[in-house]
C-alpha cells in the first residue's frame, strides 16, 4: 500500500485530499507546513507527496528542491491556487511530477496520483534492473549439496524468514542471498549489501543507519543508510561475524523493533528490511568464546544454508568450467573452448583453497593466455601453478624465459591476487596474511596494476 504525504496548511484542502486518497486506498499523513512534511519524510518511507507552492516557514519551491536533494525516489506533484506558467515551468524543472491548480478536480488529483505513483514504481524496478546486471555469474551446479542448496532457497524465499548463510570464502554465499531475494516477494524491492569486514568501525554505523547533517566532521549532509536504501526489500549483511560488539548490539535492536535513529539524528525511522546475513567464520565457536553475541546469532540463524566448498561438490566442476570457458569466451570464437580430459583430471585432483571464485579467475586466465581449442594438461598444469598456491604444476615452468625482475613481479601479482581471493576482497586482511602494512600492499596493487574489489 502506498504512503502519501500532504503538504498544505489550510486545513480544509489537507482533510478533502486525506478523504479522496484514502477512498482511493493509500496511507495517507499530513503536514501543515515545510519543515512538518520534512520531518515526515525523514522518519518514514513515503511514496508521494502533495506540496502546496505558497506555505508559512519554508516556501513550496525550496520545499520541493530539499525533497528532490534528500529524498530523489519520492515523487512530488505540486498544487496551487494562484499558479502561473513560469512558476509551474520552475516545478517541473527542479522535478515535480505535475502541477495542479486549485480548487483541485477529484478526477485529476487521483489521476496524477496514480501516474505519479506508477512512474515511482518503474523507476525503482529499472535501478533493481540495473543493479541486477551487475551480479556477473549465477548459481551453477547439479551435485547434491548443491540440489540442498536450492532446496532450501525454495522453502524459505516465500517467507520473511532470517536467514544465515555459512561457507568458505569463494563459495558464492552472495549468490545465495541474491536468489532467495529474487524468488521472495520483495524482488521488486531494492537488494543492499553491506560488507561488514570491509568497513572500518568508526563508519560501519554511518553506512548502516544514515546519518544527519553535522553528525561528525565530514558530515556536510543528511545520508541514508543501507537499511532505509533497502526498505521494502532485502539487506544482505556479508560477513556479518566481522561486526565489534557494539555494532552488533545495536543491529539486534534493529531486528528486534525494525526502528532505527539516524548517527546524530533522534527522529526514529522505520523500516520493512528482510534481513540475509552470511560468514566465512565458524560463528558459534565465536559465540562460544563471547566474541558473538548469542541473543544476535539466535535473531538471524533461523534459517541456516550452507554452502559446500568447491572440493566438497567437485562433480558440478565439469559444469562450472563449461559455464566460465562460455562466459570468458572471444568474440571472434564461433564457440566456446573446452579442457580436455587430462587437464579435467587435473583440475579435479587440485584442492581450490579459493573455491569457485578461484575456478573462474583460473578460467578466466586459460582463456588469455592460452590460444588452443582444445586446452591440453600441459597448460592447465602451467596457468593453474600460476595462481600463487599449491596446484599440480612445477612452480619454475611459470617463469620460463623472464629476467629475474620480470619473474619477482609475476609472483608477486599471483601470489596478491590469489591472497585477495583466499580474503574475498578485503585489502586489511590480505596485507596480515602476508605480513606487511596495508599501505605498502596498496602500493604493491597500484605498481603492479591489481584492481582492489572483489574477484
Amino acid at each position: 500500500m502506498s504512503t502519501i504525504l500532504i503538504i498544505d496548511d489550510e486545513p480544509g484542502i489537507r482533510d478533502v485530499l486525506s478523504d479522496v486518497l484514502n477512498d482511493e486506498g493509500y496511507t495517507v499523513i499530513a503536514a501543515e507546513d515545510g519543515p512538518a512534511g520534512l520531518s515526515h519524510l525523514a522518519s518514514r518511507a513515503v511514496d508521494l507527496v502533495f506540496l502546496d507552492v505558497w506555505l508559512p516557514n519554508l516556501g513550496g519551491i525550496d520545499v520541493l528542491r530539499r525533497i528532490r536533494g534528500e529524498f530523489p525516489d519520492v515523487a512530488v506533484v505540486m498544487i496551487s491556487g494562484h499558479a502561473n506558467i513560469k512558476l509551474a515551468v520552475e516545478a517541473v524543472k527542479i522535478g515535480a511530477f505535475d502541477f495542479l491548480e486549485k480548487p483541485l478536480s477529484l478526477e485529476r488529483t487521483t489521476t496524477a496520483a496514480r501516474n505519479a505513483l506508477a512512474l515511482a514504481a518503474l523507476r525503482r524496478e529499472n535501478r533493481t534492473l540495473k543493479n541486477s546486471l551487475f551480479v556477473e555469474d549465477t548459481m551453477v551446479g547439479s551435485s547434491e549439496g548443491m540440489r540442498r542448496v536450492r532446496e532450501l532457497i525454495e522453502q524459505a524465499a516465500a517467507s520473511d524468514s532470517r536467514i544465515l548463510v555459512l561457507g568458505e570464502n569463494g563459495t558464492g554465499k552472495e549468490l545465495v542471498a541474491r536468489e532467495v531475494h529474487r524468488r521472495s516477494r520483495r524482488a521488486k524491492g531494492p537488494f543492499v549489501e553491506v560488507n561488514c569486514a570491509a568497513l572500518p568501525e568508526p563508519l560501519i554505523e554511518s553506512e548502516l543507519f544514515g546519518h544527519e547533517k553535522g553528525a561528525f566532521t565530514s558530515a556536510h549532509a543528511r545520508r541514508r543508510g543501507k537499511l532505509e536504501l533497502a526498505h521494502r526489500g532485502t539487506l544482505f549483511l556479508d560477513e556479518i561475524a566481522d561486526m565489534s560488539l557494539v555494532t552488533q548490539a545495536k543491529v539486534l535492536r534493529v531486528l528486534q523493533e525494525m526502528r532505527f535513529e539516524r548517527v546524530g539524528g533522534e527522529e526514529p525511522i522505520e523500516v520493512d528490511v528482510r534481513v540475509i546475513a552470511a560468514t566465512n567464520r565458524d560463528i558459534e565457536s565465536l559465540v562460544r568464546e563471547r566474541r558473538f553475541r548469542e541473543d544476535l546469532f539466535f535473531r538471524i540463524n533461523v534459517v541456516p544454508i550452507r554452502v559446500p566448498a568447491l572440493r566438497e561438490r567437485l562433480d558440478d566442476l565439469p559444469e562450472l568450467v563449461a559455464y566460465f570457458l562460455e562466459k570468458f569466451r572471444r568474440p571472434s570464437e564461433e564457440s566456446p573452448r573446452r579442457i580436455d580430459t587430462e587437464g579435467m583430471a587435473a583440475l579435479a585432483a587440485y584442492g581450490w583453497p579459493g573455491n569457485v571464485r578461484e575456478l573462474k579467475n583460473f578460467v578466466e586466465r586459460i582463456t588469455i593466455m592460452s590460444e588452443e581449442a582444445v586446452i591440453s594438461a600441459d597448460s592447465v598444469a602451467r596457468f593453474l601453478g600460476s595462481s600463487g598456491v599449491r596446484g599440480p604444476a612445477g612452480a619454475g615452468a611459470t617463469y620460463e624465459g623472464l629476467t629475474l625482475g620480470d619473474a619477482r613481479d609475476r609472483f608477486e601479482r599471483d601470489l596478491i591476487a590469489a591472497k585477495l581471493a583466499e580474503c574475498g576482497g578485503n585489502v586489511a586482511r590480505t596485507a596480515e596474511a602476508l605480513g606487511m602494512h596495508a599501505g605498502t600492499l596498496h602500493s604493491k596493487m597500484k605498481k603492479l596494476r591489481i584492481a582492489a574489489h572483489k574477484p
